[in-house]
């Protein structure tokens, strides 16, 4: 059985908020695990960025959409956590 994620496990973004409805496979199919920002085609959109960039990215991104600095870096600091990042 397949896992459903609630969160892309890359940069966090809640899926069910994901415009295009989540990344795609290499066969085109939806991928479970990641957002269409992070995950396109197999392949991440940015695949030379470090975990600390992420959280930059996804900080200034929310902080944009209008969201207090203090409740930006409380999203962003379980980025590390996520199945991407885990090694």
């Amino acid at each position: 059985m397949v896992k459903a994620y609630k969160n892309c496990q890359s940069c966090g973004m809640p899926l069910k908020r994901d415009e295009k409805g989540g990344g795609t496979e290499a066969d085109g199919t939806k991928s479970v695990k990641f957002c269409s920002h992070c995950y396109e085609e197999g392949q991440y959109t940015l695949p030379e960025i470090t975990v600390g960039q992420m959280q930059d990215r996804v900080r200034d991104k929310v902080i944009e959409f209008g969201m207090p600095k203090f409740m930006a870096g409380f999203f962003t600091r379980g980025i590390p956590k996520l199945e991407r990042w885990r090694n």
